[in-house]
């Protein structure tokens, strides 16, 4: 079996997530909502959490019209949080943001991680970094965390909403 170069694992990554999004959804009821918007291309991503009495993401999916990089970035974001505490989605968040800025691999082997870190590539193409970024900048936001200095700037052209 040969092994895959990281550009082409990230290319059908994005193609799988993109053709079949995991958890596209309206979540009901949802304790949490935020619609993000990268206004220089027009995407749009609305994320939607059920955070349960423990603290814990009981339930989350996404709605939305983005190109395939987004998409597949929201997509990877639903299947790695459910489950999680809200501190270690904000955590995961960071590290995601680090990943897309430096290219440094999620140092887990939780089940699904391992497609999450394709992102990391999607630094060889600046022009979809901040495609990459809007789920999870829509989740720090709607969660109450400001991304840090470093990444706002990166990101300066992503609008966030929180609807709830």
């Amino acid at each position: 079996m040969t092994e895959q170069s990281p550009a082409a694992l990230y290319q059908t990554v994005v193609i799988e997530h993109n053709r079949s999004p995991r958890n596209f959804r309206v979540v009901e009821p949802c304790s949490h909502a935020a619609t993000g918007r990268n206004p220089v291309c027009g995407d749009t991503v609305i994320l939607l959490l059920r955070v349960d009495d423990h603290g814990r993401i009981a339930d989350v999916g996404f709605q939305g019209d983005s190109c395939a990089v987004t998409t597949a970035s929201a997509s990877l974001l639903t299947v790695n949080l459910l489950g999680q505490t809200v501190d270690d989605a904000l955590e995961l968040a960071r590290s995601v943001e680090i990943m897309i800025s430096q290219g440094d691999r999620v140092a887990d082997s939780a089940p699904g991680r391992d497609d999450l870190n394709v992102l990391a590539d999607v630094r060889h193409f600046p022009g979809r970094c901040n495609c990459a970024r809007l789920p999870w900048m829509t989740l720090q936001t709607m969660l109450g965390e400001q991304a840090d200095p470093v990444a706002k700037q990166s990101a300066a052209a992503l609008q966030v909403t929180v609807d709830r």
